[in-house]
């Protein structure tokens, strides 16, 4: 640790030190008045909802916890692939202060404890169902596996709308949940659906949801308007509205039972939708979620919308601030993140904290593919106006090899389409925006450019503003430790993956492997040149 960090790091400690004395102890009957929480998580659904203005996604729930609560316009992952972006939500730490943990199919390190940890050893009823964190290995210093988001609920099974959906009623699992919590103690119960994960049911959205082409309001300028990529954003959606079923009956279960007002219901996302340039990149649909809050014994003038630039960073700060636990007596490492309660007891609605006016996002390996199972590593800065992203090996391929299949990027429809095209033409515009190779500077416009298919990094216009956000961004990173700021970038493509050790030197030798969520007509029959 250099003069920098370690400054940066008593800097925390004083500042956790002053803030555990707001906090009772667990012996302390204030402990007791702690509402219970419930965490709902979805996989892979994008900031699309009702409540946002999406006409092509029906979310009842969603929109009413908004409408009773707090809806966040600019909530953003770190990291936009399942299990780093997790385990940012859990330790309240960005993936590049999370070691093994940054990286997809990793190992979660021990010393690395979870706010749901933390909640039962204070004594919390603490469960889930469905998807926690992962895909990767999480163990304690003795090899046996760590319950590091509760434990499991998952015995009631039920049918879903269709066989590529979870057959988890998670509903019914809370409720299971509900009748094995004590009397008196607080609970908190993760809600973690796998949809609206790959694989779908093609033109389900259509056919079991009755939604229609024309429902859709805008396709991505990244993709082309296509018959198919229009089915498969419906079916898409069509997984999110269950989702969101499973929350209704959630909060009806908590009304029957006069547990609504004193719980506080969180329901996000881990990252964007499940599609090329989106789930396992950096650009801004990749890492932007939705996030509302309900609470009506602890927000303010609720119904307000909110313009604060918030992280996943500031979920575990804002649990154990509700939990009335000072991360101090945690046992939680140094945590990034700010709680999220001055924003719920402020009156205001827009912008309500000055200074969150950015978030920083990034990527290490999301996936195998590359050789020696390389990742693509990024840092970025985001900013209501501009997104910065600088690629630190930009001569890889960004989405993981062609000749792997690309395995950075889900197997979708919508992946299909738009490789049969760049096999046709390798200067197609959606190939090479989707699956080409990336310079390693990228700037965009988000005022005029949403959807970030024009660079501005190379514009002389904008020479002073790149640089002003790298450095800006890069003095973040070295407060933070980030060991890529160090000459120890290495680090990352060094730790082991849990699964497909070695992918692409067995793939190449021709032996077996396992492909994950791609198609077998993805896979480039030969290398191809950059």
């Amino acid at each position: 640790m250099n003069f920098r960090q370690s400054i940066a790091y008593a800097v925390t400690l004083v500042s956790l030190l002053l803030a555990s004395r707001a906090f009772p102890s667990p012996q302390d009957p204030a402990a007791a008045e702690a509402p219970n929480i419930l965490f709902a998580i979805a996989d892979d659904w994008g900031k699309h909802a009702g409540a946002y203005g999406t006409p092509w996604v029906n979310t009842p729930n969603f929109d009413r916890i908004a409408r009773e609560g707090l809806l966040f316009n600019n909530a953003f992952t770190p990291m936009a692939k399942c299990a780093p972006s997790r385990a940012i939500i859990l330790t309240g730490r960005h993936l590049w202060q999370n070691e093994e943990a940054g990286n997809h199919m990793a190992h979660f390190p021990s010393k690395l404890k979870s706010w749901p940890e933390v909640l039962t050893d204070y004594g919390w009823h603490m469960g889930i169902t469905g998807k926690g964190w992962g895909p990767g290995i999480a163990n304690d210093d003795q090899a046996k596996p760590r319950a590091i988001t509760g434990r499991p609920f998952n015995d009631r099974k039920t049918e879903p709308p269709t066989r590529q959906m979870n057959s988890l009623d998670y509903a019914a699992n809370f409720v299971d949940f509900l009748d094995a919590a004590p009397d008196g103690k607080p609970w908190c119960f993760w809600y973690g659906s796998t949809e609206p994960h790959r694989a779908y049911e093609f033109q389900s959205g259509a056919k079991k949801g009755g939604k229609q082409l024309s429902d859709i309001d805008h396709v991505p300028n990244y993709w082309p308007d296509d018959e198919i990529v229009r089915h498969d954003m419906l079916d898409y959606a069509y997984e999110v509205e269950y989702v969101d079923h499973h929350l209704g009956r959630m909060i009806a279960e908590l009304e029957k039972r006069q547990l609504l007002n004193n719980t506080v219901i969180i329901v996000t996302s881990d990252h964007g939708m499940p599609f090329p340039r989106v789930k396992g990149y950096a650009y801004h649909d990749s890492n932007h979620i939705p996030l509302a809050i309900r609470w009506p014994q602890g927000i303010a003038n609720p119904g307000r919308v909110i313009d604060d630039f918030v992280s996943f960073i500031d979920i575990a700060p804002t649990v154990l601030d509700l939990a009335q636990i000072a991360p101090i007596d945690s046992g939680m490492q140094p945590i990034t993140g700010t709680s999220l309660r001055e924003i719920m007891d402020s009156e205001q609605a827009g912008q309500v904290v000055a200074t969150r006016d950015h978030v920083l996002i990034g990527k290490e390996r999301t996936d195998v593919g590359r050789p020696h199972d390389q990742g693509y590593p990024i840092r970025g800065l985001l900013t209501a106006t501009h997104l910065f992203l600088k690629n630190y090996e930009p001569t890889r391929w960004p989405a993981g090899n062609p000749e792997t299949g690309y395995l950075d990027t889900d197997g979708s429809p919508t992946k299909t389409l738009i490789l049969q095209r760049g096999r046709q033409n390798r200067q197609d515009i959606y190939w090479r925006l989707n699956f080409g190779i990336r310079p390693d500077r990228e700037l965009f416009d988000l005022v005029q450019d949403k959807d970030c298919t024009q660079n501005l990094a190379d514009s002389l216009a904008q020479r002073s503003l790149v640089a002003q956000m790298e450095q800006r961004l890069e003095a973040s990173l070295r407060d933070q430790g980030d060991p890529r700021m160090f000459g120890n970038g290495h680090l990352f493509d060094e730790y082991q993956p849990t699964a497909g050790e070695g992918f692409y030197e067995k793939f190449m030798r021709g032996e077996k492997v396992s492909a994950g969520w791609v198609e077998k007509t993805d896979f480039e029959s030969k290398p191809i040149e950059p």
